[in-house]
This record gives structure tokens, C-alpha cells and sequence, in this order.
């Protein structure tokens, strides 16, 4: 299987049927384009990610809880999530490997699993460091199931929609975000605070009802698998850190660069998902169902976010997308760690644009991540890049925990602007995608 990196982006031009109307024409042409077996894939990857994100989004909800619970400071409560972010890592990059040789569903299954399995395990933690190991242990599931789910779907969608198919999967995120905010606001309405955040744990059992739906009903994309599978260097690390030569160029200077990205985009976003509810309940004073409304304002924008996203990353290009919503987050954030105390209304108004810009940005990167690299190793590169920037972007979570005893939540945050920085920077060294066909 060559290595070479991706051709430079397609022009309009290159897409079939311009000017006439087809079946993938409409708002709803992507879903249409993706066939019967595409769109039970579709529905697994999304109900897959949602799931992933609600229980990802159990600790920053009971982040209060546990605080007070434990008796922990915001320096030990950031390492929640650096833990589980680092460990995500090593969890993405092996869930990339088994993509590639044992299938994309395969790997997907094995994913979910893990992540319920070890969600429901920290509700029963009797000690800070227990919950801290369960913690990274379910970070070994949480970090694999969007890159495999990412990849089964768009080896199913077209070239024209894939951009907007796999921001619908993205979109998914924010669902997950939605219903565990809503739980976090019955459970901790109706039971007292040092079990409320075990509750919400135990309800990460959820998940582990989808992998019998998506074992019977979903298959990989069977393209994909015969080119696969005649290939002598599929699930290879080794692929994607060869250095190119005059012959055959590698795929160093993209894994380099990739890695870069994701890591400047996931450290402003976790930086914001993991410390804007503890702001909003420490330093603006909003109680349970307060925090709930301005969650719902954040993430409202946010499913918009993804979806709009996802469809300028078909119009504008993968690169142009990341840029622009690169530099709009990064202000969104600074305005809203900045905003004057007592304006909560304002707080709540710039909570839309604030979740609409982070989330924007990261509907290209199941396309874009997916069109970097061939078939052979497309889960091994997606794999290891998106979580190696999972893992070093966690480091923001944790400064920002330390920094707040002094700085406040509200300061430091502005360390998330940083993040977007080096993202948009980092698009320098990749090639436009837009328009590649994919086996």
C-alpha cells in the first residue's frame, strides 16, 4: 500500500453531478449517500460517541461533589482529568492498531465496553487514588471509540459529504454532553451530594446496551476491509513515523504535524469541558439547576457548532475550517474568562458562541484525520494522532487546576486560548484533503 502523503484538495469542479440534482442533493443527501450498511454504521459510531461523552462528562459534572467528598484542592481534581486524558492515549493508539487488523467494529465494540466497564467501577471507589486509577483505566476505552467510529463512517461516506457525515457523528458529543447534564441536574436535585456523584457514575452502565445492537447489525465498509487486508503493513506504527525519501515520501511530517493539531484543539476544548462547570458554580455562584441552564446555552451552541462545522469543512476545506474556528475560539474564551462580575446575563448569552466555536472546529477532524492516511494504517495514524494530542493537551486541565487557587478558574482559563494558537499554527505543515476518495 503506498504511503504517500494525501493530493492537494479537489476544487469544486472535481465533484460529480454539479449542476444537476441527485439523490445525495438536500440537506439530508449525506445520510441518503451512505447506503443501508453505512447508515446502521452511522448510528453505531453516534450512539457509540454520545455515550462516550456522557460518560466522560460524569466527573466534570461531580467535580464539586468530589472535591468536597475527598477533601481534594483544584490542583488534585485537574489530575482527574489529565489522568484519564493521558491514559486515553495509549487506549486510542491501541484501538487504532486492533482497527486495522481485526476490523473497525471489532474495535469499536471492545471500546465501549471498556469505557462503561471502568465508569461504573469509580462509583464504587472508596479512596481518591482508587478513583484516580479507574479513572485513567476508563480512559483506555474513551480513547479509541471516536477514531475507530470515525473511521468505519467514513470509509462509508463519500467524498462530497464526508465532511458533513462525519460532523453529524461528531454532533454526537454534544447529545452525550446534554443527557448527562440533564442526569447531573435530577440526580443531584433529588439525592444528597456524597452519593449524587456515585449515581451518576453507576449510570455509565448505559453503553453496554449498544454493543448487542451494533455486534448484530453493523459491519465494516467491505472496500475497505479487501484493501485492508492486502496489505502487508496494516496496523503499523512503523508506517507512520517513516521519514520520507526522494522515492517514496513518508508519513512522519504528517503524523508530526497531525499530533500538533490535535493537540492545540484538545487542549483549549478539555480545558473549557472540564473546568466551565466548577466556574460557574465557585466564582459566579450559580447553584445545580443554574449551572444546568448555562450548560444548556454552551451546549446548544455546541451541537449547532458541530453540524455547521461540518458543513464549511465540505465548502470552505478541512484547513480553512480549522482556522477560522481556531481563532474564533480562542476569542470566545478570553471574553468569556474576562467577563465582569455580576453580569451573569452577559455570561449566559456568550455560552452559545462560546460552545458553537469550540465544537466547530472539530468537525473536520474525523474527515480530515481520516484522509491523511492510506487504508492500511488509517486507524493507526487517526488512532495515535488525535489521542497523542489527547494526552499532551491534557497538561492544559492540570495548569489550570494548579493556577486557580491564585489566579482564580476564570484567569486561567485563558490557557485554552493558547491551544488554539498552536492548532492554527500547526495547519502550516499539512497538506487540503478535500475531495480524496477514499478505498
Amino acid at each position: 500500500m503506498s504511503t504517500t502523503p494525501p493530493p492537494q484538495a479537489l476544487t469544486s469542479d472535481a465533484h460529480p453531478g454539479m449542476g444537476e440534482r441527485t439523490a445525495e442533493d438536500g440537506a439530508f443527501g449525506w445520510l441518503r449517500a451512505l447506503g443501508p450498511r453505512g447508515r446502521r454504521a452511522f448510528a453505531g459510531a453516534f450512539g457509540g460517541y454520545a455515550l462516550d461523552s456522557y460518560d466522560y462528562f460524569t466527573l466534570p459534572l461531580s467535580m464539586v461533589a468530589l472535591a468536597a467528598y475527598f477533601g481534594l484542592d483544584s490542583g488534585q481534581t485537574g489530575l482527574f482529568t489529565t489522568v484519564t486524558l493521558v491514559v486515553s492515549a495509549v487506549g486510542g493508539a491501541a484501538a487504532g492498531v486492533f482497527a486495522d487488523r481485526v476490523g473497525r467494529v471489532r474495535a469499536l465494540m471492545i471500546t465501549v465496553v471498556t469505557y462503561a466497564v471502568f465508569t461504573v467501577a469509580c462509583g464504587f471507589a472508596p479512596n481518591y487514588e482508587t478513583l484516580l486509577a479507574f479513572r485513567a483505566l476508563q480512559g483506555l476505552g474513551f480513547g479509541g471509540e471516536w477514531a475507530v467510529g470515525a473511521i468505519l463512517v467514513a470509509e462509508y461516506a463519500s467524498a462530497r459529504h464526508r465532511g458533513r457525515t462525519l460532523g453529524a457523528i461528531q454532533s454526537s458529543w454534544a447529545v452525550g454532553w446534554a443527557l448527562a447534564a440533564i442526569v447531573y441536574t435530577l440526580v443531584f436535585s433529588f439525592v444528597g451530594d456524597d452519593m449524587a456523584w456515585r449515581v451518576m457514575f453507576w449510570t455509565g452502565a448505559l453503553p453496554a446496551l449498544l454493543v448487542v445492537w451494533v455486534r448484530r447489525r453493523v459491519h465494516d465498509a467491505p472496500q475497505a476491509v479487501a484493501v485492508r487486508e492486502q496489505s502487508p503493513q496494516r496496523g503499523s506504527f512503523a508506517t507512520i513515523f517513516r521519514p520520507g525519501t526522494a522515492d517514496a515520501p513518508g508519513l512522519l511530517r504528517t503524523t508530526v504535524f497531525a499530533g500538533l493539531l490535535s493537540t492545540g484543539v484538545q487542549g483549549g476544548y478539555y480545558t473549557l469541558a472540564t473546568w466551565i462547570p466548577t466556574y460557574l458554580k465557585t466564582e459566579r455562584g450559580l447553584s445545580v439547576v443554574g449551572t444546568g441552564g448555562y450548560l444548556t446555552f454552551l451546549i446548544s451552541g455546541a451541537f449547532l457548532g458541530y453540524l455547521t462545522g461540518g458543513y464549511l469543512t465540505d465548502r470552505l476545506g478541512r484547513r480553512r475550517n480549522i482556522w477560522l474556528f481556531a481563532v474564533l475560539s480562542a476569542a470566545c474564551v478570553l471574553a468569556y474568562a474576562n467577563i465582569p462580575g455580576g453580569a451573569n446575563t452577559l455570561l449566559l448569552m456568550l455560552g452559545f458562541p462560546l460552545g458553537f466555536c469550540m465544537s466547530a472546529i472539530f468537525s473536520g477532524f474525523g474527515s480530515y484525520l481520516s484522509e491523511l492516511y492510506p487504508t492500511a494504517v488509517r486507524g493507526t495514524g487517526q488512532g495515535f494522532t488525535y489521542n497523542a494530542g489527547r494526552a499532551v493537551g491534557a497538561v492544559f486541565p492540570t495548569l489550570v487546576g494548579f493556577l486557580a487557587d491564585s489566579w482564580g478558574v476564570g484567569g486561567a482559563l485563558v490557557f485554552g486560548a493558547a491551544g488554539y494558537a498552536l492548532a492554527a499554527l500547526a495547519l502550516f505543515g499539512l497538506p487540503e484533503t478535500r475531495g480524496k476518495e477514499l478505498a
